[in-house]
Order: structure tokens, then sequence, then C-alpha cells
């Protein structure tokens, strides 16, 4: 006789790997692996979800809420899955099968598997909490580690994004920065340290990143970007994060990517005020739609003249991180025809929407092709001498 529940009297149903994989086949049902992120990167079963032993009570009514779905649990060898199993039948789940034999005997039989072997072991476990996320995985984390991202700036914003970055298994980061690390950067860029005082930015980022995380492949741009290089540096990479210090940067930035077709998170802050958006050709307003002139140079000083707190760069450097993160892996809601406005005084967050302007000079429907950003416009005349945002 096969055991019940104490409590809801449903019988738990242990199935041969044989009807499970025809149950499989003929769809309809809801396929569980409990087993650890490193099993399941190894080989799992296409189309399973994956909910380790020690969270099924936490997690299973989260990503399986219809109590009374057809559920097919497994493990290696079936004695995880069958007290899994048991644990969702008391929970009320009405239709569970335990898979005997679990994924062992399911290869034996030579049936087919899914494998990750693009992530090492060593980065099964780095990325653990990684591979939990239903919308990250294993394959959104190597998608990551394939990427490539662009900072213009190691500063303020700069510096917690590459380091958020870094640790999230971003591939490629490339760092363009022609300052030197000072004293004065310290209270806000936390990607520097003392030791590396007077030494080249794009240098002393590349050494946290590198003792961060040893997949990362940090690439310097020991430059500042102009309308002769920004093409031919923006090209190779997938997004690109706009820290730049200064309205002539954000304008030919904004103009390059809209005629590559690349993302841009571009952020900005200024005493305890912070703003940002994301930018994406195609799919919403571009830079010079928010602003298609920029400020007089009195109503936007430069950090250095007007000061910022330094936990400002911190909390618009992780948006922008979280920003990439959405954008490479194709999850959640970019805030793309959004500006997410953050005043630290009063922790306050405000929303607005930019829309696209049909008038502008070079993402509207009118727009001519930017053939040569070194006369489209003028960017240091155009932007009236500002020299920081």
């Amino acid at each position: 006789m096969e055991p019940k529940s104490a409590e809801t009297g449903t019988v738990l149903e242990e199935i041969p790997v044989e009807r499970a994989r025809d149950e499989i086949e003929a769809g309809g049902i809801v396929l569980l692996d409990t087993r650890e992120p490193h099993e399941h990167s190894a080989a799992h079963i296409d189309g399973c979800i994956l909910i380790p032993p020690a969270m099924v009570a936490d997690n299973v009514e989260q990503q399986i809420p219809d109590r009374s779905a057809r559920v097919i649990v497994y493990c290696a060898a079936g004695t995880r899955s069958e007290a899994a199993a048991r644990q969702m039948i008391e929970m009320g789940y009405e239709d569970v099968a335990n898979m005997v034999g679990g994924i062992a005997e399911w290869q034996q039989q030579g049936l087919p598997v899914v494998s990750e072997a693009s992530l090492t072991p060593e980065q099964r476990n780095r990325y653990s909490r990684h591979l939990l996320l239903p919308e990250v995985g294993a394959d959104g984390q190597v998608r990551m580690l394939e990427s490539k991202v662009l900072l213009l700036g190691a500063g303020g914003l700069g510096a917690p994004t590459a380091l958020y970055l870094a640790a999230a298994g971003i591939g490629t980061i490339g760092i363009v920065d022609d300052d030197v690390v000072d004293a004065s950067n310290l209270q806000r860029q936390v990607i520097h340290d003392t030791t590396r005082i007077g030494e080249p930015k794009t240098a002393s980022a590349r050494q946290a990143i590198e003792a961060l995380n040893p997949d990362v492949e940090v690439v310097e741009y020991g430059t500042r970007l102009e309308a002769e290089n920004v093409l031919e540096i923006i090209g190779a990479y997938d997004v690109i994060v706009d820290g730049a210090d200064n309205f002539p940067t954000r304008y030919l930035l904004n103009d390059a990517s809209v005629r590559l077709g690349k993302p841009v998170v571009s952020a900005s802050i200024l005493g305890f005020d912070g703003q940002i958006s994301t930018f994406v050709p195609g799919e919403g307003p571009c830079y010079r739609c928010l602003y298609p002139t920029p400020p007089p140079p009195e109503l936007a000083p430069s950090c250095s003249a007007n000061g910022v707190l330094g936990v400002m760069a911190g909390v618009m450097g992780l948006l922008q991180a979280n920003e990439v993160i959405k954008l490479v892996l194709g999850i959640g809601e970019p805030l793309i025809g959004r500006l997410l406005l953050y005043e630290a005084l009063t922790t306050r967050f405000t929303e607005l929407r930019v829309r696209q302007d049909p008038d502008c000079p070079v993402c509207g429907p009118e727009a001519p092709e930017i053939e040569d950003l070194g006369k489209f416009p003028d960017y240091e005349a155009f932007c009236g001498g500002h020299t920081g945002s």
C-alpha cells in the first residue's frame, strides 16, 4: 500500500523513470529538481525548475502556486525528492509523484540531460546564489560571463558600478578614464584606496576588480572619450555605463550610442540628489530627448564646486549596475522612458516619464544619419563651457 499524508490523505505516488519520461514528453506537468545548484548545473532534465531541499518549504509556493498541478519531483537517486514530495503533500499539493531512481537512473537509461559544462565547479560555487534565481540560472550566468560592459569613468558612479558588475560575473569590463587617484576621491570612489593615490584610475580599478573576481577581464582606456575615438571604443561593448562628469561627453556618448544602437545606463549625482535613466536606441527616448540643451553652468555646478554626499555615488552606482544586469539578461523592466530621481535627505524616489521627441536631431524619425561626430555638433561650444555635471 502506498503511504498517505496524515493530514491530507493524499497518496505519494512513486513512478519509474519510464513513466516520468512519458509524462514529461506528453507535457502538462511541472518537473521539480530538488538537488543542490552545482548538481543541477552539472546535469538536469530539460524543462525542470530547481528548488534545493532546504528551500522547498519557503520557495515551492512561489514557483508552483497551483496546488492541483501534476508535479514530478526528482533528485540524484530518489531519496531527497521523496522527502520533498511528502513535504509538498503536507502543504496541500494534490498530485505529486516521486521519480524512483532519480537522474542517475535517467542517465543510466541513456535519456537526455542538459549540462552546463561552460561553468566550472569553482564558478558554480561563486555564483551559486545567482543559479538559484529562475530569472538568472546557469544560462543567465553564462550570458553575464560572456558579456562586455564599458564604464565611462572610474569615479564616484563608476566605482560601485564596477565592483558589483565584477562581483556579478560580467566577463569583460572596459574602463575609460584619463585621471589619477587623488585623496579627495576616496570619500566616494570606493574602488580606490590610500595606497593607490597618484596611480591612474583605470589601473587602480583593475587591481580592485581582479582581486575581487579573477573571472573578469579588465580593459583600460587611459584617455578621454572624444569624437575621434568614441565609435571605436564603444563599438566592442554590449552596454555602456555613463558616469561622465561633464555635459560635452554625455552628448557625445549619446550621439555615438544612437548611431551604433548601443544601450546606455546614465546617472548623475550632485549634493544630496541623484538621477538615473536607461536609453535604448529604437525602444525609447535618448539623452537629447530628455535634455535638448544643457542647463546654464550656474544651474549645474560640478561636484568639486558644489560638493556631493559620498554615499550618493553608491546608491546611484548600484542602481546603474542593476540596470546593466537587467539589460544583459533581458529580464525585468529597465528604466527606458523613465527618469528616476532620488533625494537623500528625505529618502524619496520620484519617477518621471520621458517621451521620445519627434523633433530630436539624433533619434527622431526625421533625424539625419550622423556621419561625422566631430562635426555634429561642436560639443564644447554646444555645452557652453560646461566642465561638470
